[in-house]
C-alpha cells in the first residue's frame, strides 16, 4: 500500500443537506462521477490500444514494456472500478510501477529522415508504436491529476492520486526506450545559454511584509 493510501474511518458519515445521510457507496459528487467515468473509459481505451499495438511490435524489449505496462494498467483499472463502486478501501491497493530502463538520457541530435504519415499498415514500426504508447500514458497522467484535485470521496481520491506517479513512471520508461533507439532525441542549449537559464532565478530571502487582510485602500 502506498504512503498516501491509509484506511479510511469506517465510522465517518457524509451528509446531503436535502436527503440526509449518504451511504458510503454513494459518497460521490456529480462532477466526480462524470470525471471517473471519463478516467475509466480512457483506461479501457489505453488497454485496447495496447492490445492492438502488440501485433505490430518487432523489438522484444518494447514488447516486454508493453506487456508489463498492460498488466499493471489492467490491475490498477480493477482497483479503481472496485473503489468507485464501493467507496471503500480496495481489495488490491494501488501498487508502484517499477520500470526496467536505466535513467540515463543521451543528448544530441542524430540525422534522421523527416517524419510523415504512414501510407499503409506495413509502415507501422516500433518508433510509431512507442510514440503512441507514450501519448496514452501521458494523457492518463494529466487526466488523473485533474480528476484527483476535486474528488469528494476520500478513498477514490487517494487511489487516483496514487496512480499518477505510475503513469509518470511508465511514460518515463517509454521515453528512455525511445531515446536509446534515437526515436526520442534530446537537444541541449549551448553551454553559455544553459548557464544563463540555470541562474535566472534566485531563492526568496527573509520574511516578506504581507499586507493585513481588509486594509486595502478604497478609492
Amino acid at each position: 500500500m502506498m504512503q498516501n493510501q491509509q484506511p479510511m474511518n469506517n465510522g465517518q458519515t457524509h451528509m446531503n443537506m436535502h436527503t440526509g445521510q449518504v451511504p458510503q457507496h454513494m459518497n460521490h459528487g456529480g462532477h466526480e462521477v462524470f470525471d471517473v467515468h471519463e478516467l475509466l473509459a480512457g483506461t479501457i481505451n489505453t488497454l485496447d490500444q495496447y492490445m492492438m499495438f502488440r501485433q505490430y511490435v518487432q523489438d522484444p524489449e518494447l514488447l516486454d514494456i508493453l506487456d508489463r505496462q498492460y498488466q499493471f494498467i489492467q490491475t490498477e483499472y480493477n482497483t479503481m472500478v472496485e473503489t468507485f463502486k464501493t467507496g471503500q478501501d480496495p481489495t488490491v491497493p494501488t501498487q508502484s510501477y517499477k520500470m526496467n530502463q536505466s535513467n540515463d538520457f543521451v543528448y544530441g541530435l542524430k540525422p534522421s529522415q523527416p517524419k510523415k504519415p504512414n501510407q499503409s499498415l506495413a509502415d507501422i514500426k516500433d518508433q510509431g508504436i512507442s510514440g503512441h504508447m507514450l501519448g496514452l500514458v501521458k494523457a492518463g497522467a494529466g487526466l488523473k491529476a485533474m480528476t484527483a484535485c476535486e474528488m469528494t470521496n476520500p478513498v477514490m481520491r487517494r487511489v487516483v492520486a496514487d496512480s499518477i506517479p505510475n503513469c509518470i513512471e511508465m511514460a518515463y520508461e517509454i521515453s528512455l526506450y525511445q531515446n536509446k533507439h534515437h526515436y526520442y532525441q534530446v537537444p541541449q542549449l549551448a553551454e553559455q545559454d544553459m548557464q544563463q537559464m540555470l541562474n535566472a532565478y534566485a531563492p526568496a530571502q527573509g520574511q516578506p511584509q504581507m499586507p493585513q487582510p481588509g486594509n486595502q485602500n478604497m478609492h
